[in-house]
C-alpha cells in the first residue's frame, strides 16, 4: 500500500474509533433508549416532609432504572446548605446530569456554575432555579393555572358574579415560601381571579393581609400557617366568621383547618369555610371526604417525573427535549427564559376525587376513609 492510502486508512480507522467511543458514551445503539448502569443522574429534592417529593423521587428513580440509568436521589430536608453540598457531591462523583427541585431557587448559583464548568446539564424540577444562566430546562406545571383553579372554586362556591352584589364574604389569603418561585405564579393566578370581587366588596379581607409579601409561609410549614391563622382569628374575627381561605397547598391547608377547628369551626353553628389546597396528598383527600377541606389541585407528579426523565434521556442522547413553553414570563429566572414543559393541573373535590385519584391509581382506595 502506498503512503497516501495508509494515511487515509489511519484517518478512517480513527474516525470509526471516535464514533464508537461517542456512541458508547451517549448510549447510541441501545434500543431501549437508556444507557448502561455506568451513567448516573443526580436528583436533588427539597424534603421528605411533604409526601409528594418522596413520590417524585421514587417515580424518577424507577423510570431511570427501567431505562438503564443509575439515579442518585438525595433530600436536603429544607436545608439550603445541605442541598448545595449534595449537588456539588453529585458533580464531583461524575453524575452526567442533574434534576433539581430546589429548597431555595436563588441559592444554587455557584453550584450551577460548577455544573456548567463540568459539562453537566441541569433540569429545574417543579421549582424554577433563579438568577442563573446555567439552567438548561424546566419541567413543571402551569403554576398560574393552579392559583386560578383555587380562586375560581371559591368564586363558584360562594356564588360570586362580576357586577353582582353577593356577600360580603370574609376571606383570608395565604401563600407558600417567599423563596419558591412557584409561589409568585400561584398567588398571581389566584389574585388576578379574585381581585375584581375584592375591589367591589363582595369579598372582604378583615386582616387586610393582601400582598404576597404579607402572606408567605416560611418553608411551607403547616405549623406556621396554623399560628398565623390562629392569630388572625383572635384579632379579626371576634364578632364575625371566615367564609373562605385561600390555602396554597395541602400541608398549609391542614394547618389552617386545625386552627379553625380549635376555634369551633366545623360545628353546626359555625360551619367550616371553603379551604383550598394543592398536591392531592392522602391526608388532605381524607379531609375533603370528611368535609373539612373543600378542594385540592391535583398535579399528577407521575407525569411530571416522566417528562423530566424523558428530557434527561434526550439531553444525554444529544437531542433537544420537547418543550411547550419557551417564551413564557413564568419561565424567566431573572437571567434567562428557561425552555420548559408545563403540565396542566386539575381541580379536585368530593365530587370527582374517586375518578381522578383512585381510579387512575394515583391513590389507593385502601388509604382513604
Amino acid at each position: 500500500m502506498h503512503a497516501g492510502g495508509a494515511a487515509r486508512l489511519r484517518t478512517v480507522t480513527l474516525a470509526v474509533l471516535t464514533l464508537s467511543l461517542t456512541a458508547a458514551a451517549t448510549g447510541c445503539g441501545n434500543d431501549s433508549g437508556g444507557q448502561s448502569g455506568e451513567v448516573k443522574v443526580g436528583i436533588a429534592l427539597p424534603t421528605t416532609k411533604q409526601t409528594r417529593w418522596v413520590s417524585d423521587g421514587d417515580n424518577m428513580k424507577a423510570l431511570f432504572k427501567k431505562q438503564g440509568y443509575k439515579a442518585d436521589v438525595q433530600y436536603a430536608e429544607d436545608s439550603v446548605d445541605e442541598q448545595i453540598k449534595q449537588v456539588e457531591k453529585m458533580i464531583d462523583s461524575g453524575d452526567k446530569l442533574l434534576i433539581i427541585g430546589a429548597v431555595d431557587g436563588f441559592e444554587l448559583g455557584d453550584a450551577l456554575q460548577k455544573a456548567s464548568r463540568a459539562g453537566v446539564k441541569v433540569i429545574a424540577y417543579d421549582r424554577l432555579l433563579l438568577g442563573s444562566s446555567n439552567v438548561d430546562y424546566y419541567a413543571s406545571f402551569n403554576n398560574y393555572k393552579v392559583g386560578e383553579l383555587q380562586a375560581q372554586y371559591i368564586i363558584d362556591k360562594l356564588g360570586l358574579k362580576k357586577g353582582g352584589n353577593a356577600g360580603p364574604y370574609n376571606i383570608e389569603l395565604f401563600a407558600g415560601d417567599a423563596n419558591d418561585n412557584n409561589v409568585r405564579g400561584f398567588f398571581a393566578g389566584a389574585m388576578d381571579t379574585l381581585s375584581d370581587f375584592i375591589a367591589d366588596g363582595q369579598l372582604q379581607v378583615p386582616s387586610d393581609q393582601k400582598r404576597l409579601s404579607q402572606v408567605t409561609t416560611y418553608k411551607w410549614q403547616a405549623e406556621i400557617a396554623n399560628e398565623t391563622m390562629t392569630t388572625r382569628l383572635g384579632d379579626f374575627y371576634k364578632s364575625s366568621t371566615v367564609d373562605a381561605v385561600l390555602a396554597p397547598n395541602d400541608g398549609i391547608a391542614r394547618g389552617i383547618i386545625d386552627a379553625l377547628k380549635k376555634d369551633h369551626y366545623g360545628t353546626a353553628g359555625k360551619p367550616m369555610p371553603i379551604v383550598t389546597g394543592q398536591d392531592a396528598e392522602i391526608d388532605s383527600v381524607n379531609e375533603i371526604i370528611a368535609g373539612d377541606q373543600s378542594m385540592t389541585v391535583y398535579k399528577d407528579t407521575r407525569k411530571l417525573a416522566e417528562v423530566a426523565v424523558k428530557m434527561a434521556q434526550d439531553i444525554l442522547s444529544g437531542k433537544r427535549p420537547e418543550t411547550n413553553s419557551d417564551n413564557n414570563d413564568s419561565n424567566d429566572n431573572g437571567n434567562k427564559v428557561v425552555p420548559a414543559y408545563l403540565l396542566a393541573p386539575v381541580s379536585v373535590d368530593k365530587s370527582n376525587y374517586k375518578k381522578l385519584l383512585v381510579d387512575s391509581g394515583y391513590i389507593k382506595a385502601s388509604d382513604l376513609n
